[in-house]
């Protein structure tokens, strides 16, 4: 007796291999929270104007917040804010919440020489 698999059964395997890879390519959402870079300045960075741009980009972010106020980023998730920083060194906090909850923090010291 010859047991084989049928056209019929082996598409179906594929459909459910196909789906179950396209399932976990969309829970990477659930699995890694958000991601927040800063591009403008590196941490430590010196400058000597005290009106900075500090920017960056998110990825899976609901809202953003610098130093305990709301930023709006752009469609593609592209952010940018304008800052005095005081003479000495500066810290800015940067915090990202995704839409399951999940936080993620950053810090950034800017000297103002």
């Amino acid at each position: 007796m010859k047991i084989g698999l049928r056209p019929k059964h082996g598409l179906l395997a594929f459909f459910f291999v196909v789906l179950g890879l396209y399932a976990l390519f969309q829970a990477r959402f659930l699995v890694f929270g958000p991601v927040i870079t800063i591009e403008s300045h590196k941490d430590g960075e010196v400058v000597t104007d005290a009106a900075i741009i500090l920017g960056g980009h998110g990825e899976n972010v609901a809202w953003l917040s610098l130093n305990g106020r709301q930023i709006f980023m752009d469609e593609e998730g592209n952010w940018s804010e304008k800052l005095i920083v005081s003479s000495g060194t500066s810290i800015m906090t940067l915090e990202a919440r995704d839409r399951f909850g999940r936080e993620r923090k950053k810090h950034i010291n800017i000297i103002l020489n």
